[in-house]
């Protein structure tokens, strides 16, 4: 017997990308699910909420297939740091963000839609920036538009320059997906990446 089908909760082009690196077939399901924080709620468990809430959406509709679902909220100090939206926007989060500490949560959850066993992780990216001119904040806009990227930075581009260190346990986080953790996660379901049947 085949393994279940893998689906992908995401509508997100890096989150695609990054799971087509594994080179492994997928589907995609983009899960309609209200991104909003709660109230009080801290960046880390809107992050772990959101990525288990789109994978069981995604599940909900199937009677089998592993299910992933993820998302990333970047804190600055303790209050979220979103998606700039605009040049303008990007141009002021730099400005601000020039010189901090951001930390990108990345939650992941995997969910069997045929048990309903979900695994969830967050994968947490400690980002530093380098201190930023204007010249070099408008200069990297004008050449990546990061503008529905959350904290202004691209980094599988050229915003991987903006930064002056980065710590984490999976770099593949700060993009929006952990492949470690997922590749883990699919293991404990009986799906080793490495093995499988890929024709």
């Amino acid at each position: 017997m085949g393994n279940p089908p893998i689906i992908l909760a995401s509508g997100s082009r890096y989150r695609r990308d990054l799971l087509s690196r594994l080179g492994i077939a997928f589907e995609v399901a983009v899960p309609g699910v209200d991104e909003a924080a709660l109230s009080g709620e801290t960046p880390r468990a809107t992050t772990l909420r959101l990525a288990e809430a789109k994978a069981r959406a995604a599940a909900a509709a199937r009677s089998a297939g592993l299910v992933i679902g993820s998302d990333q909220v970047a804190e600055c100090d303790g209050m979220p740091v979103g998606k700039p939206g605009s040049h303008a926007g990007a141009v002021l989060q730099l400005t601000r963000l020039s010189g901090r500490t951001v930390v990108f949560h990345t939650g992941v959850a995997l969910v069997n839609a045929a048990t309903g066993r979900a695994q969830v992780e967050c994968v947490d990216v400690t980002s530093t920036y380098r201190a930023l001119s204007a010249a070099e904040i408008e200069s990297y806009l004008r050449h990546e538009q990061p503008y529905d990227c959350a904290g202004s930075v691209r980094s599988e581009g050229l915003g991987i320059a903006l930064f002056e260190r980065i710590v984490s346990e999976d770099p593949s986080a700060l993009v929006g997906l952990p492949l470690i953790a997922v590749s883990r996660m699919l293991r404990n379901e009986g799906v080793d990446v490495l093995r499988r049947d890929r024709t």
